[in-house]
């Protein structure tokens, strides 16, 4: 256990130097599983050969595991958000005990002399940002978006029911172990060295983000909106640039006709899109009622311009950020300048998370710029550059 102030130094720490933490997470593991030369961690099996059309990615869910939101499960185990591991048969988990004992050198004491187990709760006792909540999510089990058949190259994502914050308890009492090391506040990261290698699964719950490059496409120019991250409205990734709209897979709420209903990859980007572009609230109805998208006008315009082929969203590759182990599905949406101005026109310029910035050109210049010398997420960065790799796919012109 650390004391207080030591905790509050490593975490301003962290959330300043975000950007060149995870450079040096990174110099921990191979360069050869980084993507397109960032630091995000990614495989082969996760690197399509070309963007995938996103209803070319099957999804699946596992046979339901139940855990409540706020950590509560039937009996000790690694679901409870106290450790990296996933019950279930033939997973292959670090030990709980082993976990709990080296979380401990990052979480602080309380002023009645007892201490946090978990790094949620540590932040929401002390630190918590405008956002913190902890939402039933879709946690990804497996993926392969590098798999052909017959009918052409496709992707399949496998799914187990997850919440929230068991991922975050990993990822960011591991990101927090980091900074204590750079710091020399502790001389080992044995949190991180009990996770293993990032991209296995099988060994941390992985809550899936889905990050969109959204391209407003004129022939073969493209512009696009980018995101700064407000460090005091989000939990995670604060004080970086990234695309725009980004999202946990999860559904509208966590009631169960919206949990059936929304295992649709797209209709979280749509909610996304409307969130961070347009200032939507999250609020879309009475509790436990499910979305109407066929009576949203939003998503009903969007849905129908995908459909006649001036909205085209891709699917490029999967990956790990190796600071804070975030998993993210990097994706693009193609749309239509007229169709773009006309869905986005009043585009807000900041939302519930952030800054927007409008209008970037995609240009090699300005791929180069941002992930070379701004502070751009791990998943963002590599987004960018496979996009600009696939432009000729992604905007023919």
């Amino acid at each position: 256990m650390t004391d207080t102030a030591e905790w509050w130094q490593v975490r301003a720490y962290l959330q300043k130097h975000r950007h060149e933490l995870s450079a040096s997470a990174a110099a921990r593991y191979p360069a050869a599983d980084r993507a397109e030369g960032t630091t995000l961690l990614t495989t082969p099996s996760w690197l399509p050969a070309a963007p995938l059309p996103l209803d070319a990615v099957q999804l699946s869910q596992l046979t339901p595991v139940t855990a409540a939101p706020g950590g509560g499960t039937s009996g000790r185990t690694a679901l409870d958000g106290a450790g990296p591991g996933r019950a279930g048969p033939g997973r292959a988990t670090p030990d709980a005990a082993a976990w709990d004992a080296a979380v401990a050198a990052v979480l602080p004491g309380r002023a009645d002399g007892s201490h946090y187990r978990r790094y949620s709760a540590a932040v929401a006792g002390l630190a918590a940002p405008a956002i913190f909540e902890d939402r039933r999510t879709y946690r990804l089990a497996s993926a392969e978006l590098a798999g052909t058949n017959p009918a052409g190259p496709r992707g399949s994502l496998a799914f187990e029911r997850g919440t929230f914050f068991q991922g975050y308890d990993v990822g960011a009492a591991v990101a927090h172990e980091h900074a204590a090391a750079v710091l020399g506040v502790l001389d080992r990261e044995d949190l991180r060295a009990l996770v293993g290698d990032p991209r296995d699964l099988a060994r941390r719950p992985a809550n899936l983000a889905i990050s969109t490059l959204t391209l407003r496409a004129d022939g073969a120019a493209a512009t696009f909106p980018l995101h700064w991250r407000d460090p005091a409205k989000v939990g995670h990734a604060g004080g970086l640039y990234q695309v725009v709209p980004v999202g946990i897979f999860q559904a509208a709420d966590d009631g169960p006709a919206s949990q059936a209903q929304d295992f649709d990859l797209w209709r979280g980007m749509m909610r996304e899109f409307a969130e961070e572009l347009l200032g939507t609230p999250e609020d879309y109805g009475p509790a436990g009622t499910a979305v109407d998208y066929r009576a949203w006008p939003f998503a009903r315009q969007l849905t129908g311009a995908r459909d006649d082929g001036a909205v085209r969203p891709w699917v490029l590759g999967l990956g790990v950020d190796p600071l804070t182990l975030a998993t993210d599905l990097l994706t693009a949406v193609v749309i239509d300048a007229p169709v773009f101005d006309e869905l986005f026109g009043a585009m807000v310029s900041s939302n519930a998370e952030g800054r927007i910035r409008p209008g970037l050109a995609f240009t090699a210049e300005t791929v180069g710029r941002l992930t070379t010398r701004e502070p751009m997420q791990a998943a963002g960065a590599a987004l960018l550059r496979l996009a600009w790799r696939h432009r000729a796919i992604l905007l023919p012109g």
